[in-house]
């Protein structure tokens, strides 16, 4: 039986822990053995999960990194435990999600990935590994990261420094780790993200680009029973017409500013609901604005998403935000900035795009969704998500990726599949 090992920061929670999960699930499908690491939250998992590290661990290296930039190079004893663990396991596939987060050494995984003859699968949900510093740039249209960073710009910006700019020795650093390994694959989730990895130092690896899948039966169209009750809870009246907004955390660049200055343009009989923010942040937002925490419940954001007139995502950098996929499973259509990746899943047909910072704009493509009524764009929208953004068929390809790397040749029927021949 095969084995898939899976390096990510959470199970089953957040977008990048589900999908990790998901591609578990699908890899267990095809009669693989699948491991799924996590140092922070995790859900309930079909995978065999191993956690890295202790909360201790985390909070050291974030301090680390907060006083000398020294990001993914501390937490080293958890990582050789890690790596304990892999040399048991003996895994076919070692896939790789976020690295970052203050819970790995990068440097002790990168000599035991480069010493053995075990193919990596590295999946890119954001930019961090080809910069010395940040996750995105898109914000502030930096380009150093094509050359040599330095005198980083987002210094203090995830994962943030407060004293020292490590951004020279870090790039040299991670170009140095992240080329050392022989057989690697790049699988970033976005065109968009993959034409940025061909231009950077890790332009010499074979890149296959993977979008990312959703759970379209959990995420479809909620009965109108479960609409109207969540409209209860929140005192959301029915002839109101309901913005919604959805992000893990809630800052400048995902677009909170945008939405502030929209609540100021925008119609008595509109309510923008935001999901995701902390207590704090919700005390702050104007009264037409309703804030909700974050939630690990996906039943209620799908109900969310089905009530909503519509979905706006006024992100100004973004890869393949999954948000946008999950509203468009739920026959909402959406409205996103014209930045990265965000633009991908929406086709004229389920929504808009306009230009970074026009909140006119989007106020425009809200008076327009509602013109047509909703009910022109919910079967579009949910048909385009089943489409092109199921889990079971867009995972599906991390398992022909798989076989490839495994078989060495393509087209030609592996052992995998020869494995699971027999054993049935």
């Amino acid at each position: 039986m095969p084995t898939l090992f899976q390096i990510s920061i959470e199970v089953n929670s957040g977008s990048v822990g589900r999908i990790a999960e998901q591609i578990g699930q699908r890899a267990m499908a095809h009669g693989w053995e699948s491991y799924i690491t996590y140092a922070r939250n995790h859900q309930e998992s079909k995978s065999k999960v191993i956690k890295i590290g202790s909360k201790l661990d985390i909070y050291w290296h974030g301090l680390i990194t907060r006083l000398f930039d020294r990001h993914c190079l501390s937490s080293t004893r958890a990582t050789r435990n890690l790596i304990k663990q892999i040399k048991e396991i003996q895994p076919d596939i070692i896939q790789l999600h976020h690295i970052h987060g203050y819970f790995l050494d990068m440097r002790t995984l990168f000599q035991y990935l480069s010493s053995v003859n075990i193919p990596v699968v590295w999946v890119f949900h954001d930019c961090w590994a080809i910069t010395g510093h940040c996750a995105h740039f898109d914000y502030i249209n930096c380009f150093k990261w094509q050359t040599q960073c330095k005198f980083c710009p987002q210094k203090r910006v995830y994962p943030g420094s407060y004293l020292l700019d490590r951004s020279f020795e870090n790039y040299i650093l991670k170009k140095e780790l992240f080329t050392s390994v022989f057989n690697m694959t790049v699988v970033p989730v976005s065109q968009w993200l993959g034409r940025i990895v061909k231009q950077s130092f890790l332009r010499e690896y074979p890149v296959d680009v993977i979008q990312n899948g959703i759970d379209i039966d959990v995420f479809s169209p909620q009965s109108l029973q479960e609409i109207n009750e969540m409209r209860q809870k929140y005192n959301l009246k029915e002839q109101m017409s309901i913005l919604l907004g959805v992000a893990s955390t809630w800052e400048r660049r995902k677009g909170l500013n945008d939405f502030i200055d929209l609540s100021r343009i925008i119609p008595s009989n509109w309510k923008i609901v935001l999901v995701g923010l902390k207590k704090q942040q919700i005390k702050l937002l104007p009264r037409n604005i309703l804030g909700i925490e974050r939630t690990e419940n996906v039943q209620q954001l799908a109900i969310l998403y089905s009530l909503a007139t519509v979905f706006i995502n006024p992100t100004w950098e973004d890869t393949f935000p999954t948000t946008n996929l999950e509203a468009l499973a739920c026959g909402t259509p959406v409205i996103t900035y014209n930045t990265g990746g965000s633009v991908e899943s929406v086709a004229e047909s389920v929504g808009f795009i306009v230009e970074k910072g026009d909140v006119e704009g989007i106020k425009e493509c809200v008076q327009e969704i509602l013109k047509a009524g909703k009910d022109k764009y919910r079967a579009e929208c949910r048909d385009r998500a089943v489409k092109l953004y199921d889990k079971n068929n867009r995972f599906e390809d991390y398992i022909r990726l798989y076989n490839r790397l495994l078989c060495g040749k393509i087209n030609e029927k592996c052992w995998v599949n020869t494995q699971i021949k027999t054993q049935k």
